[in-house]
């Protein structure tokens, strides 16, 4: 197990969601890395704290698919198959695709600035080489886009999701080479919003979602 686990306090958290967030960060960053046990008993010496938030610390890293229990094993820290990607992105594409398709009916000229700003946020953050700023933008580009679709359930079922994309994600994000691609993507998807034109945003974000899985997929292979 690394040793570099040190718990990143937050006063305002409970203590399992400060466990949570400091394994996932471990998780995201390679510390902890794929098939590796996560005993609750190192963990919690590790950590200073008491079993139980690390034991619900690890469930909630199961919901997110960043961790599996392995019959008489225990848990451990899941691995990146490429069915696991295929299934999350086949679900997010044809979310994001309902989306789009529902924003581009209720965008608002303040929708559209809130848009506007999430795009020159995330070109910006490109040039930090800071992947989990650059995820974060990112995230907040798309999100924009689900509330302006205002349909609560959809935005629901679509945040549970990005919870499962974030490691994807984070994955795709650590080649730089793929910044232009994306900006250029937001860029014309915020066009096609701004012109109404449902047909021709739905079929971008469609095929934003097949170029990160072509990505992600390559990723998966260099791994094996």
């Amino acid at each position: 197990m690394t040793e570099q686990l040190e718990l990143n306090i937050n006063a305002y958290l409970p203590l399992r969601d400060v466990v949570f967030h400091t394994l996932r960060e471990a998780i995201l960053k390679g510390e902890l890395k794929p098939g590796e046990r996560l005993m609750e008993l190192q963990l919690a010496a590790k950590l200073g704290v008491s079993r139980t938030p690390v034991r619900e610390a690890i469930r909630m890293l199961e919901q997110e698919g960043l961790a599996v229990t392995v019959p008489r094993k225990g848990a451990e820290v899941a691995r990146m198959t490429e069915k696991d990607m295929e299934d999350v992105l086949q679900i997010r594409r044809a979310l994001d695709e309902l989306a789009v398709g529902l924003a581009c009916d209720n965008m608002t000229e303040d929708k559209l600035a809130k848009l506007y700003e999430a795009l020159v946020c995330f070109e910006e953050s490109t040039r930090t080489g800071d992947v989990k700023s650059i995820a974060q933008t990112d995230m907040e580009f798309h999100e924009v886009i689900y509330q302006a679709a205002d349909n609560p359930k959809l935005v629901n079922l679509l945040n549970n999701l990005r919870e499962q994309m974030y490691r994807y994600r984070v994955e795709y994000l650590k080649n730089d080479d793929v910044y232009p691609a994306l900006i250029e993507e937001h860029q014309k998807i915020y066009e096609g919003l701004k012109r109404k034109d449902k047909e021709t945003v739905v079929k971008i974000v469609g095929n934003h979602v097949v170029n990160q899985e072509i990505m992600v997929k390559n990723i998966i292979h260099g791994q094996e």
